[in-house]
């Protein structure tokens, strides 16, 4: 491209973005004439990496205190490995959290590409029936390029604020920008929040269907959701639940710069922009910035809603562990859910076993640690929790209505053991809202339990969840019941304590449990036999 060219692209506001990138928008919307539902599958050792080494990091998974959900390896454009600890299934969604936010910086590059808007354009150029009485200086120097590198201003991360309230627009607005936008980095949720509702301003559209033409349609990628706010815009920063093959079609239209099945999806240009370093993320107080990159995924610079990370690499990425990480270098691509209070330590298990396992040659045939392989991917499992199977209690309880005598919003429980599981019934001025426990063994099923799923973030989701849902007694007085919300992340501890014709029953989520700052607030429930 000529300096002529580069000059005027960004007299534009498209920064390294070229002209194609605008011309060719028709060419990439005629990739989604060519469907390919599955990425192609290989083994191992035929794309250069080690079954047994992959193996290796299995176990070491198996191990740690991290619960995975999936795991997909692709290499050269082709699976290698693929696994889903059951519950959690290929077929089914997964919430990502803030790994949606990659998805959200997505359609903005396609907006750019269509030319509706530019990263260098005013924030409070869309919003102007939403500005606040007085547009600070610092308010009018908002770009879009500032939401998109975290970059807003704000003193803190906006998303407390705004989720409280009807309107998340005009309260993210009305917030004091502190800071020149652009001079320091902030995770803030909120400002990506505010690319989804740009592109619905300009669009009429959800993110989710203004992607759907352009990249979900093309890389077959189907049965996404994405929650919304009070104004039935899509969240932007989480929310968005998709199966992990999507995830990993994601990432390697990413790894192969824009371009699917020939056709050029999203610019090269753009994934470019997007994908390379842009701000510098502030070490903690007290830290050394240089020492923090050494050994930190969060100190190795922002992009545009990506975050680069070591070995070249870069990532899309939510709470708990969800992943999408994209390495150049090794021309691959791996993909991650689960639930982890250490997200670093999954990062140190993928460098210490799946880095080196990838070689720069194909490597000889292992015919024996590829069937032991594909024999520990096919038999991953979230195991129940066991203790005792039986209870004197149980019958003189089954089928018996305890009244709840300190929670308004509750009337009563019950419990229905049989002798493989247990029907717990909750009832408040709803309904009844039912759970089936299998006995120390899953049992699969769906539910409107109040207070459930367990998760981190405000936004509007189905009414009915699935559930697998699992119960033991951890004594003779005690049932404990464990319910996996398995399109989550999360799941519920609940804990039953009989005492005569009491019963005490506590709820814990695993959202509270890995993040003890994000207190529980279902309150204990206590209960008498009713009559």
């Amino acid at each position: 491209m000529t300096s002529d060219r580069r000059i005027f692209l960004k007299q534009l506001g498209l920064g390294a973005v070229g002209l194609s990138m605008v011309s060719s928008f028709p060419e990439c919307l005629a990739a989604q004439q060519t469907i390919h539902p599955r990425l192609p599958r290989s083994a191992p050792e035929a794309q250069g990496v080690s079954s047994a080494e992959i193996l290796d990091f299995l176990e070491a998974v198996g191990k740690s205190q991290h619960e995975f959900h999936s795991f997909m390896m692709i290499r050269h454009g082709q699976v290698i490995a693929e696994g889903w600890w059951s519950p959690y299934a290929a077929d089914l969604n997964h919430m990502l959290y803030s790994l949606s936010k990659s998805f959200t910086s997505t359609a903005i590059g396609f907006a750019v590409t269509e030319g509706r808007l530019k990263v260098e354009d005013p924030v409070i150029s869309f919003f102007p029936n939403d500005l606040p009485a007085s547009v600070s200086e610092n308010l009018a120097a908002l770009r879009v390029k500032h939401l998109l590198t975290m970059s807003v201003g704000h003193a803190k991360d906006s998303t407390p604020i705004i989720e409280q309230t009807d309107n998340w627009v005009k309260v993210f607005l009305a917030l004091p920008v502190a800071n020149p936008p652009g001079s320091a980095f902030l995770y803030n949720s909120g400002a990506t929040y505010m690319l989804s509702a740009i592109v619905q301003k300009l669009t009429g559209q959800k993110v989710i269907d203004y992607l759907g033409p352009r990249l979900f349609q093309p890389l077959a990628i189907e049965g996404m959701t994405w929650e919304t706010c009070p104004r039935g815009i899509n969240t932007g920063g989480w929310g968005l639940a998709i199966q992990t093959e999507g995830l990993a079609k994601f990432g390697q239209m990413y790894l192969q710069k824009g371009a699917w099945t020939g056709k050029q999806i999203l610019p090269a240009a753009w994934v470019e922009e997007a994908t390379t370093f842009k701000i510098q993320q502030p070490a903690e107080a007290g830290k050394d910035l240089e020492d923090a990159k050494k050994t930190s995924e969060w100190h190795q610079g922002y992009c545009y809603q990506f975050w680069r990370t070591r070995h070249n690499a870069y990532r899309a990425d939510g709470a708990f562990g969800q992943y999408t990480i994209i390495m150049p270098d090794q021309d691959a691509v791996i993909c991650i859910t689960s639930e982890s209070a250490s997200m670093a330590g999954e990062f140190d298990l993928i460098w210490q076993y799946l880095l080196p396992a990838m070689k720069e040659t194909v490597l000889p045939p292992d015919q024996i640690s590829q069937a032991r392989l594909k024999q520990k991917l096919s038999s991953l499992a979230l195991l129940p929790p066991k203790a005792q199977a039986t209870s004197p209690v149980a019958a003189g309880i089954s089928g018996k209505s305890f009244k709840i005598g300190n929670d308004a919003n509750v009337q009563s429980v019950s419990f229905k053991f049989q002798k493989s599981s247990c029907l717990f019934t909750l009832k408040d001025a709803k309904g009844a809202h039912p759970i089936t426990c299998g006995i120390e063994k899953w049992i699969n099923g769906k539910t409107d339990m109040p207070g459930t799923p367990p998760k981190l973030t405000v936004g509007a989701l189905g009414p009915v969840s699935k559930v697998m849902a699992s119960g033991t007694w951890a004594d003779e007085n005690t049932f404990q019941m464990t319910w996996h919300f398995y399109e989550t992340p999360h799941h519920d501890t609940v804990t039953c304590r009989f005492d005569g014709d009491k019963v005490k029953i506590e709820f814990l989520s695993s959202v509270s449990e890995k993040l003890p700052a994000h207190k529980e607030t279902r309150p204990a429930l206590l209960g008498q036999i009713a009559g």
